[in-house]
């Protein structure tokens, strides 16, 4: 069994940055992938970037250049550097990790970019 516990969303002004953190524990092994995902009140979840097992990033358009996920010890603590934020940030977001083990989710933290 593994568990993921997010932290670090918070309330931002626009253009400012937030790290959210996720934290894994159990049954965690290095040659995991690992990524965030966000969703806004009516919308659908969608991908922010994942970090494969072998370091390799993928990020969605919207956030190319302004965010940057990476990942320590082995994977067990996953990070999302957001900078430039802007108000279609504004969602919860979720830490994933796929192993052989399974799919499983964190719990969300929220992310909210108002003036």
């Amino acid at each position: 069994q593994v568990q993921l516990v997010e932290s670090g969303g918070g309330l931002v002004q626009p253009g400012g940055s937030l790290t959210l953190s996720c934290a894994a524990s159990g049954s965690v092994f290095s040659l995991n992938d690992m990524g965030w995902f966000r969703q806004a009140p009516g919308k659908e979840r969608e991908l922010v970037a994942t970090i494969s097992s072998g370091g390799r990033t993928i990020y969605a358009d919207s956030v190319k250049g302004r965010f940057t996920i990476s990942g320590a010890n082995a994977k067990n603590t996953l990070y999302l550097q957001m900078n430039s934020l802007n108000v279609e940030d504004t969602a919860v977001y979720y830490c994933r990790l796929v192993s052989v083990a399974g799919v499983y989710w964190g719990q969300g933290t929220q992310v909210t970019v108002s003036s």
